[in-house]
């Protein structure tokens, strides 16, 4: 009799965790937004990277340690039901909106025009370049599975942007590498740049070969009359638990005959900063990661105050810092980067730009001081 309510209890728990199981793995295998997997034979051509030992890509030091599935699910469990204080604002955060035609007809002096986060559009040289275009409403591969960022609008649906030249990537985190934005742009971009192994994601959403080129830390590319420098960032990669750092990251060094301009993607703080200003700076603009940090993964995402050093580090004229302002990715509040690297860059005599949403930053002319998101609380 026991033996047999033992194997009606199995067979009952069984049934429901093998169809559990069988839906994660349906899920994950067949769902487009989880992208491609590094093939063996790509993984041979990584190789000869300084960047990729034993089958996966490392930083310089070794961080940073995998969590297990536990762990994962422990933090989860913690995001999402820690209430954190002023996490996100109380109404929808307002954007300036800006017009298809006036992106398409702008030939004056290099700006940039911020969508929040990390995402930006930059116009430099008679070129229009997206940097990390994540348009989405949520960071993560299903709208169920991650909050709504803070501004239902943007200042211009990726629908009605114009021709793109092209597409700056510095890693495959949904938050930076979106799949939905992707195949709404994929027609209007000549090329796609991107670090090691990246392109897998979207050669699988239908992108040629020929339009995607991936580079290795500190190598340069020509593109019409710009030069695109892939550089060092201190980050890990992965779109699903059984392909971490599949991919590289990096950060991104973007030089005109007259300008040059830094955009960090993610990266805890380290000497390379230094060695990037040495080596390509001192830069007229930096845009340098200051959100979605927490004392518990403080290798791979910088602290407000790390920001404004890694400015100092860079050699960077002004600065202005991102990952923040759009979604709630980590348990401080929301106003929190902005004001403790305001207030940071104040002390190192760092020049801070620190835009709304949608507004054009001008490099060779000051934005006014702006508190922005004091309104928005």
């Amino acid at each position: 009799m026991l033996f047999y309510l033992i194997k009606r209890m199995l067979l009952y728990l069984g049934v429901p965790l093998f169809v559990l199981f069988t839906g994660y793995f349906a899920f994950i295998n067949f769902y487009p937004s989880f992208g491609g997997d590094v093939s063996a034979s790509r993984q041979k051509e990584y190789e000869k990277s300084d960047n990729f030992k034993n089958g996966r890509f490392v930083n310089k030091k070794d961080v940073p340690e995998d969590l297990s599935f536990l762990e994962t699910l422990k933090l989860a469990r913690k995001f999402f039901f820690t209430k954190v204080p002023n996490g996100a604002p109380q109404q929808d955060v307002s954007v300036r909106k800006i017009d298809s035609s006036d992106i398409a007809d702008y030939r004056q002096d290099t700006r940039l025009i911020w969508f929040g986060h990390s995402a930006f559009l930059l116009q430099i040289e008679g070129q229009s370049i997206l940097i990390d275009p994540m348009f989405g409403k949520v960071a993560a591969p299903h709208e169920w599975l991650g909050t709504n960022r803070f501004n239902s609008e943007m200042p211009i649906e990726v629908e009605k942007l114009p021709k793109i030249n092209a597409v700056l990537i510095s890693h495959d985190h949904y938050d930076h590498l979106d799949f939905g934005s992707i195949k709404k742009l994929m027609d209007k971009v000549d090329m796609f740049f991107m670090p090691l192994g990246v392109g897998v994601h979207l050669e699988s959403w239908g992108i040629e070969k020929d339009r995607i080129k991936e580079l290795d830390w500190w190598e340069e590319t020509k593109f019409n009359d710009l030069t695109f420098t892939c550089t060092p960032a201190q980050h890990f990669s992965g779109r699903k638990f059984n392909n971490r750092q599949s991919t590289l990251w990096s950060s991104w060094a973007i030089q005109s005959s007259a300008e040059s301009i830094f955009f960090s993607g993610d990266s805890g703080y380290g000497p390379h900063f230094k060695e990037i200003g040495k080596a390509l700076g001192p830069f007229d603009f930096a845009m340098v990661e200051c959100g979605q940090y927490n004392t518990m993964w403080p290798d791979i995402h910088m602290f407000p105050e790390e920001t404004a050093q890694a400015g100092v580090d860079l050699q960077a004229k002004r600065v202005m810092p991102i990952h923040w302002g759009a979604f709630k990715l980590a348990l401080h509040s929301w106003t929190d980067p902005v004001e403790r690297f305001v207030k940071k860059a104040e002390q190192l005599n760092v020049e801070s730009v620190v835009p709304e949403i949608g507004e054009p930053i001008l490099l060779r002319r000051s934005n006014r001081p702006s508190h922005w998101w004091k309104d928005q609380i």
